[in-house]
Parts: C-alpha cells; structure tokens; sequence
C-alpha cells in the first residue's frame, strides 16, 4: 500500500485535453449523418414534448424517428468503413508472417467489398420494387430504401479506397483517409 500524498492543488486525475477542431478531419458522409441525427434529435423532442407537455402525440413523429434512426446507422457505417472501426479480429494478424496477413486483409477487403456491392444492388431493386407509402404521412416507402441505398453506396466507395490504399502501400494497417 502506498501512502503518496497528491501535491497541493492537484486531484491525481489526469485529464487529457481534446485537440482543435479540424473540419479536414471529417469526410462528408460525417457531416450529413451529423444532420440527419439532429433532425432525429429534433423529431424526438418534438414526439416528447406534444405527448407529455401539449397532452396529445404528434402521429408521424414516432415513423420518422424510426426511419432517420435507420438512415443514421447506414450513414454512420460508412462513417465506421472510413475510419476502421467496425468490429474486426485483429489479433492474429501480429502472429502471421508478413505475406500471409497482408493476403489475409486483401481478402477481407475484397470480401467487404463484394459485400456493399450486393447490398447496394438488392437495395436498389428493392427500392424499385417498393409502393407503398408510409402510414402516417404521404412520401413513398422506396425513399427510405433510396437513404439505405446511399449508406451503402458511401460504404462501398469508402471500402473500395482503403482497399486501393492498403494495396499500393502493402500494409495491413487501416490507412487514416479524411
């Protein structure tokens, strides 16, 4: 047991300062998610506010929070894709050899990659195929499966450049694309 007393004026918590803002930062895929989440933020408060404050629910504000829900995860996946933070085991690639990690990673890439194509393509004849309207409000279903489409066409995009990327500089590394 230590018994080291902290200096006068000091708690013993380090905190880290944040960095500056830097808009270069951020790809545009985290800009429109950032819009279509305060438009849900805004739709939630509305939701709240007409039931428990005015007593009486605005109907077509629980549908849309649910359908800009939806918008913002597909958008926030591509925002996932460009920065290399979906879920992934990293782990065995230290213990690899050099020329079997870097084919292991290609062929992830190629596999996500293939995979945001199918999903674009089944998103897309969805859409197409798509009539209905939504229930509280007239604007077409196949607009919902039009912004689902967009995430994964920004995933897709964003997959296919790192893909280029790792390829030409043979690294496993995730690169850091603005």
């Amino acid at each position: 047991m230590t018994t080291e007393k902290w200096l006068e004026g000091e708690s013993g918590f380090q905190i880290e300062e944040d960095d500056t803002f830097e808009w270069r930062d951020y790809g545009i895929e985290d800009y429109a998610t950032l819009a279509v989440f305060w438009i849900l933020a805004l739709d939630v408060f509305l939701q709240f506010f007409s039931r428990y404050v005015l007593g009486n629910s605005i109907a077509w504000t629980e549908e849309m929070a649910r359908y800009l829900l939806v918008t913002v995860g597909f958008m926030g996946g591509s925002m996932a894709v460009r920065t290399g933070t979906h879920i992934s085991v990293e782990f065995f690639y230290r213990y690899m050899p050099g020329w079997m990690s870097r084919l292991l990673v290609t062929l992830v890439d190629l596999v996500s990659i293939a995979f945001f194509a199918i999903g674009a393509w089944i998103t897309w004849k969805l859409a197409g195929l798509t009539t209905a309207m939504m229930v509280s409000v007239d604007i077409p279903k196949s607009y919902l499966y039009y912004l689902v489409l967009l995430g994964f066409l920004l995933m897709l995009g964003r997959s296919v450049q790192i893909a280029i990327v790792r390829w030409r500089n043979r690294t496993v590394v995730h690169p850091q694309i603005p």
